[in-house]
């Protein structure tokens, strides 16, 4: 299964015929700037190329009034006296002898393309359309708007698939209140919208745009606004948003023709499954940005057991709280901030080299000592034989008695081999296999030799029973983070632990609450994730992990196994690692007491330095 790209040249012949400040931004360039910047990318050869459809009257006819649609097909024979006319009974519009056919190509590519992922025909895909769709009301058009192709796409894929549970992430500037109208009362249907606001003095102006509009009758808590009451919204206020609203609600149930053109490629090669590029600027939200989050999550707290446990737990010390004795929470061991929240460091070596150069042509490669004929690979996924040289192996395993044995040695070489080949660029990520007894040795090298060979900010997630190396340097460029530790514990900003989650949602609270935000805030440019003795994860835990890490460091992912781990964990994360989405995690979950309070103790402990773990505004005492 592959990407799909679904389009139609067509799309561009409708355009405003009479001079009209306010649409004149929608015209056809919006198309053919981002068709031509994939293009030149390489990106739109790597796709199967589907030619956009009509959608049909009984389609369109799935969330719009048979008046409105005959009102639409009528404008193919107006004059430009009367579509000028028509248009003005509109907000933001323009109607254009084309409109009706170039709207329905625009709903029709979203059904190709959900019937084309939902039978198997591709894994994902995109659909690149116009006129847009996300204003359009059931007997309105709005903002450019004709037909709204996200809400029809979402009502096929209901009517016709049979699903059950659709999330619709609406990421523009303007609030999408066709969307919302349209499912507000649908409980089948999770609609999340981030769009600028400004306390409603930016279009639509509407009061239903902000965090308190939440769905009505059945469907409340399925529509979830973030308004952006402040202009220039950084990455930081982004992943935010993602980590502490829209992921945890996921899991528990463009006209500025340049930067349109820049989007639609870096959509495309995620879908693709290339590696996401470093995230630039300092990660630290804005205070506005917190406001809206937490305004988001308030009002959604009532709906969601995921935000119910997390804001009812007491939080033992946070940046805007004081002790009991009247002092501020103090800070822990390593410097008041993060170095990646400080002003902005030079980047590093590596990170140059993964912004400015094309992803490495391996992208996953497996090292194993002993291929196991029943380990299952994907095509492009390589199978090392290399091995870094046997006196240059033997130097690094010295200091090291668990080390000493040939078969740690063996695999340490192909360790040493297979990391080298990420940090020169030539392989994106990898998975590397140690005895068990060797485990910690291993690892221990791995760091060094990361840090030694490039790397400046290197993260390693260690799991089950590893312990931090003593001789690893206490200078801000390794952020060790232990899941499987016996108690939670923050022995410095750089140095976490934490017991493994005993239920599924509690997992998926560590990682969202703790380990991501936490990676996101130090922004590495290479990341380890162990699995030690006693890890204690399953197949679909470890997927998750592994493909929620891929998002930093450009990909630069390598997993470290234990010998005797099943060939299932290594396929799964190889899969995930080469950029397939991870298993199903199976019947959702909440965290247990136990679990919650400590994410919420180390969130506690840890916020003062790490700004990304805040999800609510300073309070001004």
């Amino acid at each position: 299964m592959g990407t799909a790209l679904v389009y139609h040249e067509d799309m561009t012949a409708t355009r405003l015929l009479w001079d009209d400040p306010e649409c004149e931004i929608e015209r056809p360039e919006r198309l053919t700037a981002a068709l031509d910047r994939l293009r030149q990318r390489g990106l739109e050869q790597r796709c199967l190329r589907l030619s956009a459809r009509e959608a049909s009257k009984e389609e369109l006819g799935l969330v719009h009034s048979p008046e409105y649609v005959s009102l639409v097909r009528k404008t193919q024979v107006l004059g430009e006296k009367e579509l000028q006319a028509l248009s003005g009974q509109f907000d933001a519009i323009y109607f254009h002898p084309s409109t009706f056919h170039c709207a329905r190509l625009a709903a029709g590519a979203g059904l190709q393309l959900v019937d084309a992922v939902l039978t198997g025909a591709v894994q994902n895909g995109l659909a690149l359309v116009r006129p847009p769709g996300h204003h359009s009301q059931r007997a309105a058009a709005n903002g450019f708007c004709v037909f709204n192709n996200v809400a029809i796409a979402a009502a096929h894929a209901k009517q016709k698939h049979g699903l059950h549970r659709i999330l619709i992430v609406d990421w523009d500037v303007h609030h999408g209140q066709g969307i919302q109208y349209l499912f507000e009362d649908d409980p089948s249907v999770l609609y999340f919208s981030w769009h600028r606001y400004e306390h409603g003095r930016f279009w639509p102006f509407l009061r239903e745009s902000d965090a308190d509009a939440v769905g009505r009758g059945q469907g409340l808590g399925f529509t979830v606004n973030l308004p952006w009451n402040q202009v220039g919204m950084g990455n930081a206020d982004y992943v935010a948003a993602f980590l502490h609203l829209l992921l945890p609600l996921a899991f528990e149930g463009g006209y500025h023709l340049e930067s349109l053109a820049e989007s639609v490629c870096m959509t495309v090669q995620t879908l693709l499954g290339d590696p996401a590029p470093p995230l630039s600027g300092l990660m630290v939200p804005c205070q506005s940005a917190l406001e809206s989050i937490q305004s988001a999550r308030a009002a959604q707290a009532p709906y969601w057991k995921s935000l119910q446990l997390q804001d009812v737990t007491p939080v033992p010390t946070s940046p805007s709280t004081h002790s009991p004795e009247g002092r501020p929470p103090p800070l822990l061991p390593g410097g008041p901030m993060c170095k990646a929240a400080a002003p902005a460091p030079a980047p590093s070596s590596l990170l140059d080299q993964l912004c400015l150069c094309p992803a490495p042509s391996v992208r996953t490669t497996v090292a194993l000592t002993a291929p196991d004929i029943t380990l299952v690979l994907p095509p492009d996924v390589i199978q090392q034989e290399g091995s870094a040289l046997r006196e240059e192996t033997e130097a690094w395993a010295r200091p090291h008695e668990s080390l000493a044995r040939e078969e740690a040695l063996t695999a340490l070489g192909k360790l040493l081999y297979l990391l080298d080949g990420m940090l020169d660029g030539q392989v994106n990520s990898g998975i590397a296999a140690t005895p068990a007894s060797a485990a910690a040795a291993t690892l221990d090298v791995a760091i060094q030799r990361g840090l030694s060979h490039g790397a400046q900010r290197l993260l390693c997630v260690a799991l089950g029973q590893l312990d931090r190396p003593p001789d690893l340097a206490h200078d801000g460029r390794t952020l060790w983070l232990n899941i499987g530790g016996k108690e939670a514990a923050a022995l410095s900003m750089f140095h976490v632990a934490t017991p493994l989650p005993v239920m599924t949602g509690g997992f998926l609270s560590c990682i969202l609450g703790l380990v991501l935000p936490l990676a996101y805030g130090f922004q590495p440019d290479l990341v380890l994730v162990a699995l030690g003795p006693g890890h204690g994860l399953q197949g679909p835990h470890a997927a998750l992990l592994a493909a929620m890490l891929r998002g930093l460091a450009g990909g630069r992912v390598l997993a470290l196994l234990e010998e005797d781990s099943t060939p299932q964990l290594a396929g799964i994360l190889a899969r995930v690692l080469r950029g397939e989405a991870p298993p199903s995690l199976g019947p959702s979950s909440v965290a247990s007491p136990e679990d919650v309070q400590a994410l919420m103790y180390l969130r506690g402990q840890l916020e003062p330095q790490w700004k990304m773990l805040q999800c609510r505004p300073h309070l001004v005492v």
